[in-house]
């Protein structure tokens, strides 16, 4: 491991603590790789975290990914711009322990086929009219949904964006995905789960619908138009960000500093 580079959210703290991290570990036999680096330092919060994720999607295979908070959400950092000494020697002296967290895969079909990964979540809405959609688990239908959208988020995202729907926090260490309705509409003529489903990550969901340039691709941060899409599908990625913890940290103490 001695090749690092530096992510680093764009305000004056957080840019004074990534001079001082690219500073110290070049002093001390480290060198700076932007391109190819065995470590990526993360400075600043949850959203610098998913920017450097996505920096080095195609290198997942060799990186890891360290960070220190100085945003308003750390829940992917160990180590605050306090403990900035402490974070430096543990990367210089430390062995770190790795957790893979996989990624979320989504396939778009229709006009314009692609796929892509997310850490946090996928989420399909249309805040201009109500979206009408058909669910589909492993080829079987679940539901007709009528609505704002919906969320499927990874054990990483259920923090994130799926909590503010009222969805389940997912405890760390488990693969699955979880669906949560974004605004339902539910009366006489229309009505859906209503609740978050938790499913075990090699199931598939599949969402179809009418898509139009009203109704969007939603992942980490990062907005598709939906135009001439005919449906979408996520599950677990074989692909996996990894995680060097240089300390142990545990995560219902996470959830305690965070919320």
């Amino acid at each position: 491991m001695r090749k690092f580079a530096v992510v680093t959210k764009e305000d004056n703290e957080s840019i004074r603590v990534a001079k001082e991290v690219q500073r110290f570990l070049f002093n001390n036999g480290m060198s700076y790789s932007d391109k190819d680096p065995d470590i990526v330092c993360v400075v600043g919060g949850d959203g610098t975290f998913l920017s450097a994720v996505h920096k080095y999607i195609n290198s997942l295979d060799t990186v890891i990914f360290t960070g220190i908070n100085t945003g308003t959400l750390g829940f992917f950092a160990d180590y605050t711009n306090d403990e900035l000494d402490q974070y430096l020697d543990d990367i210089l002296n430390k062995t770190p322990t790795i957790e893979n967290k996989k990624l979320l895969q989504i396939k778009v079909d229709g006009e314009n086929q692609k796929t892509y990964l997310a850490v946090n979540e996928a989420r399909i809405e249309n805040i201009v009219r109500s979206q009408t959609m058909e669910v589909y688990i492993n080829d079987k239908k679940l539901e007709t949904f009528r609505g704002t959208g919906l969320c499927v988020c990874t054990q990483v995202g259920s923090t994130a964006y799926n909590r503010s729907l009222k969805g389940a926090v997912v405890e760390v260490g488990l693969e699955v995905m979880e669906l949560t309705e974004v605004t339902g509409s539910h009366h006489d003529r229309h009505h859906s789960l209503g609740v978050p489903l938790i499913l075990s990550g090699n199931n598939i969901i599949k969402i179809v619908s009418k898509f139009d340039e009203t109704s969007l691709l939603c992942f980490d941060r990062y907005v598709i138009n939906l135009k001439g899409t005919s449906s979408i599908e996520t599950t677990l990625s074989t692909k996996e960000m990894r995680l060097a913890h240089f300390r142990p940290v545990e995560y219902i103490e996470h959830l305690y500093h965070l919320f």
